[in-house]
């Protein structure tokens, strides 16, 4: 790894401004879970040339901890864990601790295949010139203790927007933000959401691996800073049955250098009535066209479908339309004085059981196959699809997967986002879901919906 020694004092120097003594080396596995070893401060630089070793089969772990059985993830083989010195944090939850984010790479220092990170930046170099600025928009329900079989005891049940519901978490989320800016993450928005116990907490928008690698940080410092203080967090999409569900929702635009004129957001035309540019009607042609195998990668658990129904502003419906909370793509109104720095995309059908790197890495290739490819998405639907009769929504094309084996199955017959996903991850991903599939029909529903809720 070149320029190692430059990177090591860097991240010593910030390790010992926080008094760290232990680093996490951190990925996130195939079910969105955070994963890692560690090394002391005097073995710190070693490691970051070397990387960490990792049984290959750890990335075909389910959601029991069980790994499937396919060719290359068996009990030979090894790959290392790589930091990359930018991603470091220390944790505020967490005293004298503090990690990196790694790239899984092999023995002779070549990227792999299995690695979801590595993923995400070769979508971004699909992309070519345009850069992606991106950012997630994860919810959460905040619990006064860890969930039980049959009880989920949440902090508050306010209304949406409540200011009794500000007031409630108020300690919580003034450690969270202070915890979260003082690693240089910058949080824009705060409120307590719809459901009871919901609260969400909006980052700024970045350059989109950066986006990716924050959305993991807020994901374990939420979740770390609650345990520490006797709560429990949970970013499960349906976290009990009748609860709203929690959306990780991910908004995307396209950046260009502009000589002379500095960036230029390609998504924009003021002239245009929604003030999208063709690349972005484009773009949402191509996620659209995927979108029914993109959601067994957006929305890839048994308990995602709990969330993603009519009714529940999930983006249950296949469609497009400015402020159209019900559409899988709703197009953000613009902000007064700030019009096209402020148009994107987004995509409302995510949730954090989605690893972030395969999440976005998979929309910006299907949003490029509809740039390259020219593909229509047709017209913007202006109303609520629920008040649609079936036989209007079928005609329309609503429909979208209703479970993760629909999904799954969607995914097998997209050619493209198959070969996309790549030879490895093509066999190892499915098999892991149709593992989670069969586990959570054994486990029966209040285990079920305990685990998703402990797990995420």
């Amino acid at each position: 790894m070149s320029g190692t020694g430059d990177a090591y004092r860097q991240v010593l120097q910030k390790a010992d401004a926080h008094g760290v003594e232990l680093i996490r080396f951190l990925w996130v596995d195939h079910n969105g879970i955070v994963r890692g070893k560690a090394v002391t401060r005097q073995y710190l630089e070693s490691r970051m040339e070397s990387g960490i070793g990792l049984a290959k089969s750890r990335q075909a772990a389910g959601l029991m901890d069980i790994g499937v059985p396919v060719p290359g993830f068996n009990a030979v083989g090894e790959v290392r864990l790589v930091p990359d010195p930018e991603s470091f944090i220390a944790f505020p939850h967490a005293p004298g601790s503090g990690a990196m984010l790694c790239d899984l790479v092999q023995l002779d220092d070549a990227p792999w295949d299995a690695c979801p990170r590595t993923f995400l930046k070769s979508a971004l170099a699909a992309a070519g010139e345009l850069q992606i600025v991106a950012s997630f928009e994860p919810e959460f329900t905040l619990c006064a203790a860890r969930p039980k079989p049959g009880a989920l005891n949440v902090l508050d049940d306010s209304l949406c927007f409540d200011n009794t519901g500000f007031d409630a978490a108020n300690d919580y989320v003034v450690q969270l933000l202070r915890g979260l800016q003082g690693q240089g993450i910058e949080v824009e928005v705060y409120h307590p959401e719809f459901g009871a116990g919901q609260h969400e907490m909006t980052l700024r928008h970045g350059p989109a691996l950066r986006a990716a690698d924050i959305s993991v940080w807020q994901k374990v410092i939420t979740r770390g800073l609650a345990s520490s203080m006797g709560l429990w967090a949970t970013f499960a999409p349906t976290p009990a049955p009748g609860f709203r569900g929690n959306g990780n929702h991910l908004h995307l635009s396209m950046w260009q250098d502009r000589p002379g004129l500095g960036k230029e957001n390609v998504f924009a035309d003021g002239a245009d009535a929604l003030g999208l540019s063709e690349t972005a009607y484009h773009f949402i042609g191509g996620v659209l066209r995927h979108l029914p195998g993109l959601l067994a990668l957006t929305c890839p658990s048994v308990n995602s479908y709990e969330r993603l129904q009519p009714g529940m502003w999930s983006g249950a419906h296949a469609c497009y339309g400015q402020d159209n909370r019900e559409a899988a793509v709703r197009i953000p109104s613009r902000l007064r004085g700030a019009a096209a720095a402020s148009t994107n995309v987004e995509l409302k059908a995510v949730d954090s059981t989605a690893n972030p790197y395969l999440a976005m890495g998979a929309v910006i290739y299907a949003g490029m196959d509809g740039v390259t490819n020219r593909i229509d998405p047709g017209p913007q639907l202006e109303e609520d699809p629920n008040g649609l009769s079936d036989a209007e929504r079928d005609r329309l094309g609503l429909g979208l997967p209703q479970s993760l084996e629909e999904s799954l199955e969607a995914l097998r017959r997209d050619d493209y986002l198959m070969d996309v996903l790549g030879p490895l991850r093509r066999q190892v991903y499915p098999a892991i879901k149709e593992a989670d599939i069969r586990a959570v029909k054994e486990m029966g529903d209040e285990i079920a919906f305990l685990t998703y809720t402990t797990r995420y």
